[in-house]
């Protein structure tokens, strides 16, 4: 079966820090890159960072730059967003995704996982 399990979300204030985790399960993990999204309450689901198969290329959206930084370890078929300056506008349940055609969504063979929720308070 194939699983992709986000974890690290929860509550923080402003100016605080996170670490989010996406542990796979099922597929050949280095064979696809690695996305985040995101989706706030009632907002669409945005895409927020990127990372490719082996560290060969990353993606940060303008919004996130400088403060997000995304990477994957393969030994551990798990790929991290740290996300740092937290701010309320980060609030949001974030996704990870596992694209099999590097940094682009296909619509049909990405795989998604349930997502994780991050709150950030003022």
């Amino acid at each position: 079966e194939v699983q992709l399990q986000a974890s690290g979300g929860g509550l923080v204030q402003a100016g605080g820090s996170l670490r989010l985790s996406c542990v796979a399960s099922g597929f050949t993990f280095d064979d696809y890159a690695i996305g985040w999204f995101r989706q706030a309450p009632g907002k669409e689901r945005e895409g927020v960072s990127c990372i490719g198969t082996s560290d060969d290329s990353t993606h940060i959206v303008e919004s996130v730059k400088g403060r997000f930084t995304i990477a994957r370890d393969n030994a551990k078929n798990t790929a991290y967003l740290q996300m740092n300056s937290l701010v309320p506008e980060d609030t949001a349940v974030y996704y990870c995704v596992a694209m099999p055609w590097g940094c682009q969504l296909s619509g049909l063979n990405d795989y998604w996982g349930q997502g994780t929720k991050v709150t950030v308070s003022s």
